[in-house]
């Protein structure tokens, strides 16, 4: 009899029984689920075997579950996980988060939640998703999850808790989560993402990470089994092969105990453990002075549109917010039905986003009164640019769009988009330039939607798409930085490749004289170069054509974040929480500020009397105003 989990507000229904009574469950990992390849049949296989086997409580999933979080690839996934004959409980990982076409939003439909919790033989089991959400970043557990975990009270029930990535600095606030963890009674961690099996110690926090269910390496299929036996625990792993299986010996046995926080935090909440820059980094420029900081119940996972002393940023949890930009003083704000990755744009006092429910929304800006919505056939993560009277926005249902803003009709749509949309587009009188998930950079007529050209990465792989990266246009060229670490630069007309420049991966920007090209590598170093140059032999940009090129100090980083130029200030986000700014003239350090230690959103510029002012917002949910005195 197939058995469904049973669900209420944030909180799973547990099977309890006597305390003395060993607890034993499978944990199964990593299985990377796509159409064609064999890691549904791998999958499969282990879950036959769980089902043959007498004695198992439940099974928990480790994310990944899929390769690249379509909808096709979570439900099928799912439709292999229902077939098991007890209780499953699951999370997201990196690859059914960072390039989900629903914007997560398909993941917590299907399985019904995105956090769980519950009590079984004496154990209360804890699991949560980790991100990266949408943007190319390390793993993040959201700003909600955070809460729920914080709101976690050690009733003296010994915990454990599952999540994907190795609670070490592979997340971007595991000091946060571990303390957390700590308060809450768990003395216990599992995850997965490194597809092999391992002990591991987060500050005292003992914790194993699984094997894939993959045949990888080994060449069988696989998965675990945990049994608590008191405050034993103990995992052996199964090897599952067409038509038997077999259990090795345990490969990881511990005596659990409760575990202490000794950690000593800084006065800014950073361990000494912590990697990256800190915020003292902060005072050795005191030219960059924050203004107002606020922080938002939720996480924030774009940019800004801006409009006199106005802005309007949106929330992953479904909110549209306004506020005054001199004092950050909330507006109005307003709920949406679904998830929202799009940065909004602003035009003549209206206001126009996209929504993970499918819609395309436009409200009025000094209100938020709703004027029009377009229905879209899937989720619309895309960003907006409004030109002419018009919005040109794509969407996850294979189209891109152009509406007229003032009432709302859809004046065309091209509908042989590949893949997804994430990006904000280029456009100009003569196209508009975007890229997908489906490997593909496109150029349209922006009058008619009439393809003009597209072209792809040499790489075949979808994981290459030139889809985060917000195309720029100079000397006409069209400029992008692609995943496979490279900036290209195409001719605007035909969409022939002109020439690459190594280094790089989606973030990418050009001067405000529109002279020079912009973009850094994912590692410690940033380049600049004439966007005029002249073409090189062999397709490859040679140094000697470089402006400049100078180690920025970021060290590996992989934020996609556009870079943006004002003042002769080359400024930089990082996947890290940090900015700083260099030199348009020779690439030197201006100066470096920390905001947080998450993903720094697409931020706005602009210059007023005493100096220049940037709107900025992390992935962790701050919004700040900083003032840079010239």
């Amino acid at each position: 009899m197939l058995k469904r989990i049973l669900l209420v507000p944030a909180v799973l229904t547990a099977v309890s029984a006597g305390a003395a009574e060993p607890l034993r469950f499978a944990f199964v990992t990593d299985c990377h689920y796509s159409s064609g390849s064999g890691a549904g049949r791998d999958l499969s296989l282990c879950i036959c075997d769980i089902n043959s086997l007498d004695g198992i409580d439940f099974v928990l999933f480790g994310g990944d579950m899929t390769d690249f979080g379509t909808d096709e690839e979570i439900f099928a996934v799912k439709s292999i996980m229902d077939s098991l004959r007890v209780q499953y409980y699951v999370v997201a990982g990196n690859h059914d988060a960072k390039w989900s076409e629903s914007g997560c939003n398909t993941f917590r439909r299907a399985f019904g939640y995105e956090h769980f919790e519950f009590r079984s033989k004496g154990w209360r089991l804890v699991g949560c998703n980790s991100g990266p959400d949408m943007r190319m970043a390390p793993a993040l557990l959201p700003r909600e999850s955070m809460d729920w975990l914080r709101s976690i009270e050690d009733d003296g029930t010994p915990g454990i808790f599952i999540n994907h990535y190795p609670l070490d600095t592979s997340v971007l606030n595991y000091f946060d989560v571990t303390k957390a963890l700590k308060r809450a009674g768990v003395q216990f961690c599992i995850g997965g993402h490194w597809h092999r099996n391992c002990a591991m110690d987060y500050d005292g926090l003992p914790a194993v990470l699984g094997r894939s269910s993959l045949k990888g390496r080994t060449g069988q299929a696989g998965y675990n089994i945990v049994t608590l036996d008191g405050s034993r625990v103990s995992i052996s792993e199964r090897l599952v092969f067409p038509h038997s299986s077999v259990q090795l010996p345990p490969w990881y046995e511990k005596e659990l105990a409760p575990v202490r926080d000794t950690v000593e935090y800084d006065s800014s909440g950073l361990p000494p453990s912590y990697p990256w820059t800190r915020y003292d980094v902060n005072r050795q420029y005191p030219e960059v002075k924050e203004l107002w900081h606020i922080e938002e119940d939720s996480n924030i996972a774009s940019g800004f549109a801006r409009s006199g002393r106005k802005a309007w940023y949106a929330t992953t949890s479904g909110c549209i917010r306004c506020i005054d930009t001199a004092s950050g003083r909330r507006l109005w704000s307003r709920s949406f039905g679904a998830k929202i990755f799009s940065t909004p744009s602003v035009s003549g006092g209206t206001l126009v986003f996209g929504c993970a429910d499918g819609s395309i929304n436009a409200l009025e800006a000094r209100s938020g009164r709703t004027l029009w919505s377009v229905k879209a056939g899937k989720s619309v993560l895309g960003s907006p640019v409004i030109s002419g009277g018009r919005v040109f926005i794509g969407s996850s249902d294979g189209k891109f769009r152009a509406i007229s803003l003032e009432g709302g009709d859809v004046l065309w749509s091209f509908d042989g988009v590949e893949g997804f949309v994430e990006c904000r587009p280029y456009v100009d009188e003569s196209q508009l330039v975007f890229g997908s998930w489906g490997g593909w950079l496109y150029s349209l007529d922006p009058s008619s939607g009439r393809l003009q050209w597209k072209w792809k990465t040499p790489r075949t792989s979808r994981m290459y798409s030139p889809a985060a990266t917000w195309p720029v246009k100079a000397e006409g060229r069209i400029f992008i930085a692609v995943p496979d670490r490279k900036v290209y630069a195409l001719d605007a007309s035909n969409g022939k490749e002109l020439f690459h420049a190594d280094g790089g991966r989606e973030s990418i920007g050009l001067s405000s004289d529109r002279r020079t090209v912009l973009a850094k590598t994912m590692y410690n170093s940033s380049y600049a170069f004439d966007a005029a140059v002249p073409v090189p032999e062999g397709g490859e940009l040679p140094r000697e054509a470089l402006k400049w090129s100078i180690a920025n100090g970021a060290h590996y980083e992989i934020g996609p974040t556009a870079i943006t130029e004002i003042d002769g200030m080359v400024i930089t986000p990082t996947d890290k929480g940090n900015l700083f700014a260099l030199s348009l003239e020779d690439g030197g350090l201006l100066w470096w500020h920390k905001v947080s230690p998450a993903l720094v959103n697409p931020v706005e510029c602009w210059m007023e009397k005493d100096g220049v002012r940037i709107l900025v917002s992390t992935m962790d949910g701050v919004v700040a105003l900083l003032k840079v005195e010239r």
